[in-house]
């Protein structure tokens, strides 16, 4: 290899993009349970305002604070994904840059292979 070869950048790229993916999924899943939180908080201060099940105040409070805390951890679990797809799409490119600077060679001497 000389110091022009670009396949350690092109691997050091590919760990980055898995480290990114692995950040992108777990954000998914931080949404999906801020939704779920978000959902039930909603249902949650429903029940008590109407009364259904005769839950007191803490409930109501209850509710609230988890709504509130589902929103916070939604916008904030978004942003992030936002900016680690962003992050994810600047290694891919710079990736295909690179692998499309390689000079290939096409090699003719090689032995046929075996059916």
């Amino acid at each position: 290899m000389t110091s022009d070869d670009p396949t350690d950048e092109i691997s050091d790229i590919e760990d980055r993009i898995e480290r990114l993916a692995g950040i992108a999924e777990r954000c998914r899943k931080y949404i999906l349970a801020s939704k779920i939180a978000i959902g039930s908080g909603a249902a949650l201060l429903l029940i008590t305002i109407l009364g259904l099940f005769g839950l007191g105040q803490t409930a109501a409070l209850g509710s609230i604070a988890l709504v509130l805390g589902g929103i916070v951890s939604l916008g904030s679990n978004v942003s992030t994904l936002r900016q680690t797809d962003g992050a994810i799409s600047a290694a891919e490119a710079r990736r295909a840059a690179l692998i499309g600077g390689i000079d290939l060679r096409v090699v003719t001497d090689t032995p046929m292979k075996l059916v």
